[in-house]
């Protein structure tokens, strides 16, 4: 079992997170705790009065909303019951069994998992102290749960995920899975995730599994208000079905969402430049020209997605590495100039792909568009994006992004 804990200013957010997931067919309500009657009488106005009439009682404290998800390994097959009763047992270990709160089970991930929404206020008034609550409180309750319920220890699957080798991840396939949730759950894990600093290499990472993201044609009204939509892709590598807009994603993958990663990212993969350059590296070590197969293959090895990015009329204008083990994406140019395109091909004996003149130089995170086209030299995904179909310890999502507020700047000298 894996918990999460987090604290928030705002329990009508984290709330109403949670109703749309019932509203949606997505969760149940399933236990609701010192609320005075059973949770099939309880209103959404009900639920948020009781903590809100708690709140009022403490108003110097902002961080007054805790939301807690219990997440179980995909081969448990819990029931409504089972599930209140670890609720139960577990909000009595940290410390809030007598507080008022609401368990939901949620059934949009392949993962059993609930969730909890609770207030640290108290009827006196008082709040009780969630300093690293998760640490010295959930996780010792979290490991006595797990035996006192014969449920899959963190610890011990956490174990087994590094002696053997990961399930690859199921790709989004249109006709197989609803299409918005499909994507929510690519989209929201690949822009969590992977570094990377420009809109086609944050398409190389989502293209691994049939998703892309597209600005629309320039001069459109999307493209000139940075609109920004997401579309399943078949396997020809087309758009099929109806696109999904950034914007209704719970997580607002939005254009200027990935504009701030792409400064961000721009640091943060710099130390997985090497091991990349390492990789392409050992692929010629022994000859001065190998095969595209060979090529791939060698990538693939290490779990590197390598893919080219050629205009309509099939000029290669680029390459583009994923490295699904460090979770970074560069163009072949920003690692250096023999990592080009132009000097690649150069060396792969069989490539017949027609370079565009400037393709060896210049910098690829200055790409504002989507490539028009991709060649797949190797499509190795082995370590990749896990937690689509598993619980992932801290990861903190959906329920956070609900429950925070813009943070002001504090002034020196205050206290809160």
């Amino acid at each position: 079992m894996v918990a999460k804990v987090i604290s928030g200013k705002t329990i009508r957010g984290a709330l109403n997170y949670n109703e749309n997931k019932v509203k949606e067919g997505v969760a149940h309500f399933i236990m609701a705790n010192q609320f005075g009657c059973a949770p099939s009488e309880l209103t959404f106005a009900a639920k948020l009065n009781r903590f809100e009439k708690l709140i009022a009682r403490n108003q110097k404290t902002k961080t007054n909303a805790i939301h807690i998800s219990l997440n179980f390994d995909v081969t448990e097959n819990l029931g409504k019951e089972k599930l209140c009763s670890i609720a139960s047992v577990y909000m009595n270990k940290i410390g809030f069994g007598d507080q008022p709160y609401l368990v939901y089970q949620h059934l949009d991930a392949a993962h059993p998992h609930i969730h909890i929404l609770t207030t640290n206020i108290k009827d006196n008034g008082k709040r009780i102290d969630i300093h690293n609550i998760g640490r010295d409180k959930s996780e010792k309750a979290r490991k006595e749960i797990e035996v006192d319920f014969n449920l899959v220890k963190a610890e011990s699957k956490r174990k087994q995920e590094e002696l053997i080798k990961p399930v690859d991840v199921k790709r989004a396939t249109y006709g197989k899975h609803e299409t918005k949730r499909s994507i929510a759950n690519v989209v929201r894990t690949v822009s969590r995730d992977y570094k990377y600093t420009s809109l086609p290499e944050y398409n190389a990472a989502l293209r691994q599994f049939n998703v892309i993201a597209d600005r629309g044609n320039e001069g459109t009204l999307m493209y000139k208000k940075n609109g920004l939509q997401y579309s399943l892709l078949d396997e020809k590598g087309d758009r099929i079905g109806i696109p999904i807009k950034a914007s209704s994603i719970y997580t607002k993958p939005t254009l200027p969402f990935l504009e701030k990663q792409f400064e961000l990212n721009e640091a943060l993969r710099l130390p997985h430049k090497e091991r990349l350059k390492k990789c392409i590296d050992d692929c010629f070590k022994n000859n001065t020209s190998i095969t595209q197969s060979a090529f791939g293959d060698a990538l693939r090895k290490e779990n590197i997605y390598v893919a080219l990015r050629q205009t309509k009329e099939g000029s290669v204008y680029g390459i583009t590495f994923v490295d699904n083990k460090t979770k970074v994406v560069f163009n072949g140019s920003d690692l250096g100039k023999p990592y080009s395109a132009k000097a690649l091909l150069e060396k792969i004996s069989d490539a017949s792909y027609p370079t565009t003149a400037g393709s060896g130089s210049g910098s690829g995170s200055m790409e504002t568009d989507p490539p028009s086209a991709f060649i797949e030299l190797n499509l190795g995904i082995e370590e990749v994006v896990q937690d689509l179909v598993t619980a992932k310890q801290f990861d903190f999502t959906s329920p956070d992004v609900a429950m925070k507020r813009r943070r002001k700047k504090k002034k020196r000298g205050r206290s809160i």
